[in-house]
């Protein structure tokens, strides 16, 4: 089964952060991510995998992740994002069996439910915990999204 999955599609908030903002005095928004995590996109980038972010929001801290990254498929401010695993795995040819999502909370369970392997951080809501198939030690922002790496990658057939 797992060797089966090519590409994953990750949620931000909550996922790739912590799921806390902070508003600046001037204004601007500032979120955290971790280098784990990072440093987990950039093995799984070099294993092979093909990287897409899906996030409800549409925060220019999306974009600047996805540049740093290099992910091209992103999809912000997405309010259904079944419909945007479905477009993700059809850009690249995939079945649906063959796309990871990683989300938090009930917006993502839809992406989940059609994903081929799901997963969601310790500290994802209760209802995308029980649609994960994965659910990691570590929480949103520090380290979910390497952990999911590190266990796709030792599958068998991925190296």
């Amino acid at each position: 089964m797992l060797e089966e999955i090519k590409a994953i599609a990750l949620d931000v908030d909550g996922v790739l952060t912590d799921g806390t903002f902070v508003w600046g005095l001037d204004g601007g928004e500032y979120k955290s991510f971790a280098f784990l995590d990072v440093m987990g996109i950039s093995r799984g980038k070099k294993a092979g995998l093909v990287f897409a972010l899906i996030s409800g929001e549409a925060s220019p801290l999306v974009d600047r992740f996805a540049k740093k990254m290099g992910i091209v498929h992103v999809y912000a401010g997405c309010k259904d994002k079944a419909a945007a695993l479905r477009d993700f795995a059809q850009k690249l040819q995939l079945d649906l069996r063959q796309v990871c999502m990683m989300g938090d909370d009930v917006n993502d369970v839809p992406a989940m439910g059609i994903a081929g392997f799901s997963a969601a951080p310790s500290t994802a809501h209760a209802t995308a915990l029980g649609k994960a198939r994965l659910v990691t030690r570590r929480g949103g922002g520090q380290g979910a999204v390497r952990e999911l790496i590190d266990h796709l990658l030792a599958s068998p057939e991925q190296g």
